[in-house]
């Protein structure tokens, strides 16, 4: 029998009385939990894997998975579509309860989710307990607005256009995204989410004559169809009968409201409902809308679920009670501000529906230590006998003595390797050591009597499990197989050569493309022809240059053209070179010219760091190992890889010259900070270069923390300091007193000079110039340099790319960490009173962004006015050393509940109790700087809010818009 590596689970005696227990519990009149205990990691991912497809094979109805948290509703998602398991992952939605524009991605995400479980096809649903309590559209009304399209149907183009709009699809002159339509004349386009490209439906008369699905970019026609499905864009629409109850629920509620921002926002929804526009706080009246409250229970009830997986049943309990506390204090906010009423409410499921419904099906609680929900009864107790192996990448021995062991006991032994290299190494050892083994494909596994041991590559590296007659091991348990995904990523950006401008292919280029050409400049591509010359006939491609100039290049000669990447006029066109004038060698001139000298420089900086031996630092202490101990949370897979490629770049002789990529609030200090401590433990300085006060202060603090404790000497230069301190911070400097400096710009002045410098870490260094980003490697050419960004500048991440300097990625979230809710909108004062009273009444801090220093107190006085109960304070990077660092403190201590700023909160500031940010006129500011900004919230479990806002009645320029779209 052939088997992948986790089905190996199935020959645990276990694993077959647990799967009969739950289809016997299903035929049972009186329904209990079933309690699986003891397994571990990887053997609990097998168990969920196998018992899903067995599940699935035996009751041909949708199983359920409920996981505790978002993060492991992620990992079994993505852990069953590994394993081939027809699985969809149901988020919950995110309430809209004002006049804000949000993307309705999730929406259609969730409405695709309900209709592959209403198809009668088998799946696993994946989801949290809050999402499946969350309130959707009901059963019925969903069924009935989801059609068929079939060429030859008598619909008209109006119709057609006016259905989509009924199904919540937004008209735009061209269909670019889901959830889009467009008409021209007899050809209406839409793009359903269901589908991986857009549709285009073409009529003659009121007949489909034609349906095809094109590509999004191009416009151009793919395949042709004889169908296509229609189904809603969005999760809450209004039809006639709910467009009468809310128009008059709305009318009601500005006759007896008091509040003037209340009655302004309840009549601007009442003229978007009169004048059928979108209705953009439809969620407040979602109780009035849907008049049923149907959730993903009824629609695995109707589809016949029967079985349930429950994984973390205590953090699901948790965040449900989270959740119920969350939505319970919107609605008393709601009503006490009068723009609902009671007959608005209804925007989850009843509690006692979800336990109804998990007493209704075959429940497993998988690992729940408090005994399957503290139920009274149980239908079965199953109890695995599995374990966690060591990192038997760094015990070889204890790798040996373990399968001697094992083998001895009768047991058929499988050591998991990550990849080939690590089976070679592994076999290699086996061999030293006189093991007879062999080495399997993934589906060639099989189960013998006979004790054997074989080596396998898989990505279930993790799955450890020890039972009667199977062992099976894990190499490099730590790793996982997300450093395995980033290798390969790595690879793959080499093989690349970086930006990959230059063109291996004529297909590469469309006519009306910019092209460049080495010897002439900037052209337009044209096409490709065929032209015929002393009887031969080659293919070239066009080129069109200013006035009436063309050049044809044979297709052999394509090293030559690189397709153009530069900037362009505001109505998109690039001026044209002229060809056989000297324009063209004159801008090659000056574009050498401007980085000769740089680049000399940077060139023998580079080879005299290359020729020149580093500091080889020791292996790590006991020191370290504690210091490492004494992190607050659990490093991620990428951390941990990239702490360990950064300890072997210092402990080798060459200096080190690494890039750390990592998106905002990913870690990237932390792994610093490890960086620096083995630095100072291995008897050298170390300088940590940031762009602001502000953050070179939060370093201070951080480093000052982390270390204390530990001999380590750490001090912060920055115009925070006096002349007087500034003059001993320099001359501790340079008598080796300071282990570790903080400090800005200060620290490239002339003055500066370092007793022994070992290390040099540059954070935020695209705010960096590169002349200041070398001045402290030119001090000493053996130190080693570590660079910190999420946005690097293309100079910095090419040389990474291609092996100038090496590259470490930090691509995983800590866990539990919730992406940003991120909404544009015209500013309103009362959506932004109502986010800031929403952030303090669950004992969080905003931060409020109005970039203009002349008027920011005007801005705080006007917030504490909306908002009397909240401590307002503003900051900006004028104040004076005092004032700021006061400032900064009672925002770090809890004393302020909403600080106006400017952007000096813009890198790399740490504030956990900060999740909620707004900032004013966002359509001025660029895009890699609002995700910067946006990145200073949601650093912890919460779920953070972005709010990115622009004046009312100003319209957004097309850039703006696409700009603020993009985050």
């Amino acid at each position: 029998m052939k088997n992948t590596v986790t089905s190996l689970i199935r020959y645990d005696k276990e694993f077959a009385a647990s799967i009969e227990c739950a289809l016997q519990t299903v035929r049972a009149e009186e329904r209990y939990p079933i309690a699986i205990n003891g397994l571990t990691g990887g053997a609990e991912d097998a168990y969920i894997v196998e018992a899903s497809k067995t599940l699935l094979e035996k009751t041909a109805a949708p199983v359920l998975v409920i996981a505790g948290t978002i993060s492991d509703r992620d990992r079994i998602y993505s852990l069953l579509l590994a394993n081939g398991v027809r699985a969809e992952r149901y988020k919950r939605r995110e309430l809209v309860f004002h006049d804000i524009s949000a993307s309705h991605d999730s929406e259609r995400e969730r409405l695709s989710v309900l209709l592959s479980v209403l198809s009668g096809e088998p799946l696993v649903v994946v989801t949290t307990p809050d999402a499946l309590l969350s309130v959707t559209v009901p059963i019925d009304l969903l069924t009935r607005l989801v059609t068929k399209l079939a060429v030859g149907t008598e619909i008209s183009p109006d119709e057609l256009c006016d259905r989509l709009s009924t199904l919540g699809f937004v008209r735009c002159e061209t269909v670019e995204s889901a959830g889009q339509f467009a008409r021209r004349g007899g050809i209406v386009d839409f793009f359903v989410n269901s589908e991986n490209d857009p549709i285009r439906v073409e009529f003659f008369g009121d007949e489909i004559d034609r349906i095809v699905s094109f590509d999004a970019i191009t416009q151009r026609a793919i395949e042709s169809k004889e169908t296509a499905e229609l189904m809603p864009a969005i999760e809450v629409m209004l039809d006639s009968s709910a467009d009468i109850r809310v128009r008059e629920t709305v009318k009601k509620l500005i006759a007896r409201c008091n509040n003037e921002l209340s009655v302004a926002a309840l009549k601007r929804d009442l003229s978007a409902i009169e004048n059928g526009m979108t209705l953009n706080a439809r969620d407040r009246y979602l109780g009035i809308i849907y008049e049923k409250r149907e959730s993903l229970m009824d629609y695995l009830t109707e589809a016949g679920c029967s079985t349930v997986l429950t994984v973390g049943t205590n953090e699901g309990e948790e965040l449900l009670s989270r959740y119920e506390r969350e939505i319970s204090e919107n609605v008393s906010v709601l009503l006490e501000k009068g723009l609902i009423d009671n007959s608005c409410v209804g925007y989850i499921a009843d509690v006692r529906d979800y336990r109804a419904f998990l007493s209704s099906v075959a429940n497993l609680h998988i690992n729940n230590l408090s005994g399957a929900g503290a139920a009274s009864k149980l239908s079965g107790l199953f109890g695995f006998r599995t374990k966690r192996t060591v990192a038997y990448e760094k015990n070889p021995k204890m790798l040996i003595d373990d399968v001697y062991s094992l083998l001895r006991s009768g047991y058929r032994v499988i050591i998991i390797c990550e990849n080939k290299a690590s089976l070679t190494t592994v076999s290699n050892l086996l061999t030293e050591e006189g093991f007879t083994h062999s080495v399997l494909e993934t589906d060639a596994i099989t189960v013998s009597d006979e004790p054997s041991l074989s080596l396998v590559v898989s990505s279930a590296v993790g799955y450890d499990l020890i039972c009667p007659k199977i062992a099976v091991l894990s190499m490099s348990y730590a790793d996982g197989r997300a450093i395995v995904s980033h290798r390969r990523s790595q690879r793959a950006l080499k093989r690349s050569g970086g930006a990959g401008q230059r063109i291996m292919s004529y297909a590469e280029l469309e006519a009306g493309d910019y092209v460049v050409h080495a010897n002439y400049g900037i052209g337009l591509f044209e096409g490709m022809q065929s032209v015929r010359i002393d009887g031969v006939t080659r293919d070239y491609i066009t080129i069109r240059y200013a006035g009436t100039d063309k050049l044809y290049v044979p297709c052999d000669r394509l090293e030559m053209i690189g397709k153009y990447i530069g900037a362009r006029e505001q109505d998109g066109t690039v001026k044209l070179s002229k060809m056989g004038g000297t324009e063209w060698h004159k801008t090659k001139n000056r574009a050498k010219s401007a980085v000769k000298d740089i680049a000399g420089k940077l060139i023998k900086l580079y080879a005299e760091r290359k020729r020149r031996p580093g500091f080889a630092f020791p292996k790590d202490s006991e020191l370290e190992d504690e210091f490492a101990a004494g992190f607050d949370f659990i490093e991620t897979e990428s951390q941990s890889q990239a702490i360990k490629e950064i300890k072997e770049d210092m402990m080798s002789t060459s200096p080190m010259n690494r890039l750390l990529l990592g998106d905002v609030g990913f870690g990237k200090t932390e792994v610093a900070l490890r960086a620096a401590f083995k630095a100072i433990m291995g008897g050298k300085q170390v300088a940590i270069l940031v762009p602001t006060t502000i953050l070179a202060m939060q370093h201070y603090e951080t480093a000052e923390r982390r270390m204390r404790g530990y001999p380590v000497n750490i001090d912060m230069l920055s115009r925070f300091k006096t002349p007087k301190q500034e003059a001993k911070i320099i001359s501790d400097l340079k008598s080796g007193k300071i282990d570790l400096i903080i400090g800005t710009h200060k620290l490239l002045g002339k003055k500066i000079e370092f007793k022994d410098l070992g290390l040099l870490i540059v954070d935020e260094e695209q705010r960096f110039g590169v002349s200041q980003k070398e001045k402290l490697k030119e001090m000493s050419t053996n130190i080693d340099v570590l660079t910190l960004s999420a946005t690097p500048i293309p100079r910095t991440l090419n040389m990474a790319i291609n092996g100038i300097s090496d590259m470490s990625v930090l691509d995983e979230a800590p866990e539990n960490r919730r992406p940003v809710q991120t909404y544009v909108l015209e500013h309103d004062e009362i959506v932004i009173a109502d986010a800031i009273e929403r952030e303090i009444s669950r004992g969080g801090q905003v931060l409020y962004l109005f970039n203009n220093i002349e008027t920011i107190d005007f801005v705080a006085d006007k917030i504490q006015k909306a908002v009397p109960a909240a401590r307002v304070a503003y900051a900006h990077g004028r104040m004076e050393r005092e004032e700021l660092e006061d400032i900064w403190s009672d925002l770090v201590s809890g004393e302020i509940d909403v600080l106006v700023c400017t952007t000096i909160i813009e890198t790399g500031v740490d504030l956990p109790m900060a999740n909620t940010l707004i900032i004013e006129n966002a359509d001025k500011m660029g895009l890699s700087q609002l995700h910067q900004i946006r990145g200073r919230v949601g650093r912890s479990e919460r779920q953070a809010y972005a709010y990115f806002t622009y004046r009312p009645g100003k319209a957004l320029t097309e850039i703006a818009r696409k700009r603020l779209s993009a985050i």
